[in-house]
């Protein structure tokens, strides 16, 4: 078996994920605290013992259908694409909030040796760190960023910087608007919904503005910003940093 490596960065519910990944598969490892983003996931390069790894973000509940049994084979192609070990891999999740099901949020496989080698830090990490990327099928989780109001917030406006500045590399421009579109609009209903609208809609002037997208990736930035906008405890206002 792979290693599966839990990345974990201060979530409320990551002890508990971490629980339920462990009562399943008790040889999994953790990196726990880094920032950003590609310094979290090159940690967790130096601490694999296999070529290729596995991560599960601190807030995925694994389904109980999800084994992490699949194994790239160097020798076998793709169909009309590149041999199975030049590929990250990313399976789909689903989300509690907008009930979007896609890359989001789910478990990836990563090449131990070209995370470590990989030298330009691109603000979608997963699709831009391997020759290949390839969407998997089956659903690995639950994203369960829905937490608070900080998370919800923080995980709407990361994704949708990226999805609205079209940096993730070979994404379908018909895929992205319908996913823009249901992190603006499909939020209401949940009890932090309106923060994912937030985020959403702060992403937008955040992009628009032009902005340093590797920010993104910074979570002492985001909380930082964050805090500014809707104070502590934080209350639904507009935000204005961004635009400025």
């Amino acid at each position: 078996m792979l290693d599966v490596i839990f990345l974990s960065f201060f979530e409320a519910n990551a002890e508990e994920n971490w629980f339920a990944l462990t009562s399943r598969f008790p040889n999994a490892k953790r990196v726990d605290g880094i920032s950003p983003i590609g310094a979290a996931h090159r940690q967790c390069a130096n601490i694999a013992e296999t070529d290729y790894f596995y991560v599960v973000d601190a807030d995925a509940i694994i389904l109980d259908s999800f084994d992490f049994d699949f194994i790239p084979d160097p020798k076998v192609r793709w169909p009309g694409g590149n041999f199975q070990d030049k590929y990250v891999y990313v399976w789909r999740s689903l989300n509690p909030v907008n009930n979007l099901v896609y890359g989001y949020g789910g478990v990836k496989l990563f090449p131990r040796e070209g995370v470590l080698n990989h030298k330009v830090w691109k603000p979608d990490f997963a699709t831009s760190v391997a020759e290949a990327f390839r969407p998997m099928p089956e659903i690995s989780n639950i994203t369960a960023f829905d937490f608070s109001e900080y998370n919800t917030w923080k995980s709407a406006f990361r994704e949708c910087s990226k999805l609205q500045s079209k940096v993730i590399d070979r994404q379908k421009e018909d895929e992205t608007e319908l996913r823009l579109w249901s992190w603006r609009t499909q939020c209401g209903k949940h009890k932090f919904g309106e923060w994912a609208h937030l985020g959403a809609e702060d992403a937008h002037f955040f992009v628009e503005a032009g902005h340093d997208l590797n920010l993104i990736n910074n979570f002492e930035f985001l909380k930082r910003k964050f805090d500014t906008s809707y104070g502590d405890p934080p209350t639904v206002r507009q935000a204005q940093y961004f635009i400025k």
